[in-house]
């Protein structure tokens, strides 16, 4: 296997992200050893405005400050993005993760009442019940794809019942939300790899036209049920959002429909991204494993935080400088971009001891897995956890002697560190 080298890893590349992920770790602590971040020319590519180029953040003091100080680092115009997103699609994708103060601070407001103690208290019963369904459908039908038939189901089935969603929308959620973090990925967008055949005035167009048509499918899913709550409320959290008033505000149906979007997109795929990882990381370390079944409610909770450091389900985040600025030594300009890589500043070395090692007695563990600390860290973290918890131990009851079998299929992304498919036997 090829080394990726500090000179030789191109992170606009994409090919890059193609590589075995020890290669890409390879490469990345390499540039955490550089004397500062390196500055990276934008990939071009046909019907996206791209911009200058970025600063790779991937140190973890770097990407603590740069999340702590948000009136410098800003997440507009855009954070899920390295280029601008068009107009046509931030209608879709400008949710509130694409926002600053006051604005965001506004949406935050009203839907972080989806994730009050209270709230996520009343899911518990619903979440233990989903992760029994899945048990006893998986005892049915014996090993298959950990990804489909277990880590894929709790989140949508969790994060649909909270909405609302009729069950018969379900498999279209699961099915759009691999789309839109799947671009470029053939397996759920079509087309051809870019990285084997080269990147063309078709096959972009062919992905941003589905990711288009997923995103506007999700939107108006969401908007016509607002509009249904708006007029006959029911228990669920689409009508505690329309009819939610915090200081006078309320949110449109248009804001319904894209927090709807960031909610199944950030809480299925990075969701589902930790338990798979976190299966395959409890196969390969079977001393880890005996550690947590021997104690799993006293371990658990440390289990879920390396699984979540080591897995990364987020790769990146993009922020643009307000205003020069000077960090850790380092000189930004107003205008300049920066990515946040949470995978590279979850393995620093000055951070934590032994970084590539999978151990769940880690303490402290002060990774980035869900966002660095400031206003953008994730809503939902603390559901996450909940799900991953839940899951594990009513597999790890159940089904004490499940694990991995052979090498997960991954999605091919810059963006998501995804496994698409991973096979499991007991």
């Amino acid at each position: 296997m090829t080394t990726a080298t500090a000179h030789d890893a191109d992170l606009s590349d994409l090919a890059f992200w193609a590589r075995p992920p020890a290669a890409r770790e390879a490469a990345f602590a390499e540039l955490r050893r550089l004397d500062k971040p390196r500055f990276y020319r934008e990939l071009k590519l046909p019907f996206i405005r791209s911009g200058a180029g970025y600063h790779a953040l991937v140190r973890h003091a770097d990407v603590v400050e740069a999340s702590r100080t948000p009136e410098v680092f800003s997440s507009e115009p855009c954070s899920n993005s390295i280029a601008d997103l068009p107009g046509y699609m931030a209608r879709y994708f400008g949710s509130m993760i694409n926002m600053d103060d006051p604005r965001h601070a506004r949406l935050r407001r009203i839907v972080s009442r989806a994730f009050t103690p209270r709230v996520l208290a009343r899911t518990e019963t619903d979440l233990h019940a989903s992760a029994r369904r899945i048990v006893d459908d998986l005892l049915a039908a014996g090993p298959g794809d950990f990804v489909t038939d277990v880590a894929a189901r709790l989140p949508v089935q969790v994060i649909c019942d909270m909405m609302g969603i009729p069950e018969a929308d379900r498999a279209k959620v699961y099915d759009r939300t691999n789309v839109i973090l799947g671009i470029g990925d053939p397996e759920y967008t079509g087309g051809r790899e870019f990285v084997r055949s080269g990147i063309t005035r078709t096959g972009v167009l062919y992905g941003l036209a589905s990711g288009l048509a997923a995103g506007y499918e999700l939107n108006h899913m969401a908007m016509k049920l607002a509009r249904r709550r708006r007029r006959a409320p029911g228990d669920d959290l689409v009508s505690a959002l329309v009819t939610a008033n915090v200081d006078g505000e309320s949110l449109t149906d248009q804001e319904i429909g894209s927090f709807f979007i960031l909610l199944v997109v950030a809480g299925n795929e990075t969701t589902r991204n930790a338990m798979a990882h976190g299966l395959k990381l409890l196969t390969d370390n079977p001393g880890q494993r005996a550690l947590l079944l021997a104690d799993f409610d006293g371990r658990i909770a440390g289990a879920v935080e390396e699984i979540v450091r080591m897995a990364t389900p987020v790769i990146q985040f993009r922020r643009t400088v307000t205003r020069d600025h000077e960090m850790n030594g380092n000189r930004y300009r107003a205008g300049d971009k920066a990515l946040l890589f949470y995978n590279s500043a979850n393995r620093d070395e000055t951070v934590f001891e032994r970084p590539d090692r999978f151990d769940i007695l880690r303490s402290p563990n002060p990774h980035v897995g869900f966002g660095g600390p400031g206003p953008h860290f994730c809503l939902g973290a603390n559901l996450a956890r909940r799900e991953i918890t839940v899951m594990f131990r009513e597999l790890f009851e159940r089904v004490p002697t499940i694990r991995a079998e052979g090498e997960p299929d991954r999605l091919y992304s810059n963006f998501i560190n995804g496994i698409k498919h991973l096979s499991f036997t007991y």
